[in-house]
């Protein structure tokens, strides 16, 4: 464990010794604060409409008209951003020779990636940190329910592990920074409009691309919706994506 530490460690001092940490916070903070406030907005003439016999909704729900909402829109900002966390993981060590000097370190493979892995999720855990001053002003200024924020903020992070996982793997297999951007950009995309064509298809063909779908899975936890079937889902995908990124640095620890 102390050696998966150390690696992450490093991982996250060399996200914050470079621009990257930086961008990733201040694009994803931008961006929030954007939706936050344009949520809060329509959030407010919603309140104002509701009850008035005008038209509008008899009563309004901060955490079904602001809070979930804002969770779904921000997940699209993962798509753009985690590729750009992952793409150097292995992709700049492979270009820059260092990678020999890691797999001939008195450290395993799973080690390695385990390493990476909370080095990455540590830099994420803090852009989603950053976004906690919005949701502190829903409770200094209204009465928001905390299970909703609570599920949605796990939701987030296991739906961003399983980015960080496949943005590894495909790291792992290029020397190319753009390249394994780009493509994880790619796969993740996949899995998130893979249900798209679901409506068309049948029962248990659309079953499949539903469950497949990763952003399928974070309605529930957006609504305070615990289910055991979407933590499963989540976390076999991270495992299995950690997993192939194993097989690629042991194929690459031989190779060597």
């Amino acid at each position: 464990m102390t050696n998966i530490l150390a690696i992450a460690h490093k991982e996250l001092k060399g996200y914050f010794s470079s621009p990257i940490a930086y961008v990733v916070v201040g694009f994803s903070a931008i961006l929030f604060g954007q939706f936050f406030v344009a949520l809060l907005y329509f959030f407010d003439r919603m309140s104002m409409q509701a009850g008035s016999g005008f038209g509008g909704p008899q009563s309004v729900n901060v955490n079904e008209s602001l809070v979930a909402p804002l969770f779904q829109n921000v997940s699209v900002i993962l798509l753009f951003v985690l590729p750009l966390v992952t793409m150097r993981t292995y992709a700049e060590e492979k270009r820059s020779g260092t990678i020999e000097l890691l797999l001939t370190s008195p450290l395993t493979d799973v080690q390695i990636v385990l390493g990476k892995f909370l080095g990455a999720l540590g830099l994420y855990s803090t852009m989603l940190g950053v976004s906690l001053i919005h949701i502190g002003f829903l409770f200094m200024f209204g009465n928001p329910e905390w299970r909703p924020i609570v599920t949605g903020y796990l939701g987030m992070i296991l739906m961003g592990g399983c980015f960080l996982s496949v943005g590894l793997f495909i790291s792992s297999l290029t020397r190319n920074q753009i390249i394994a951007g780009a493509v994880t950009f790619a796969v993740l995309l996949m899995f998130w409009v893979i249900n798209w064509t679901a409506s068309f298809a049948g029962p248990t063909t659309q079953a499949i691309l539903n469950h497949l779908s990763i952003i399928e899975h974070l309605n529930d936890f957006t609504r305070g919706i615990l289910d055991t079937k979407h933590l499963v889902y989540y976390l076999s995908f991270i495992a299995f994506g950690l997993f192939l990124t194993v097989r690629s640095v042991d194929s690459e620890r031989w190779r060597g």
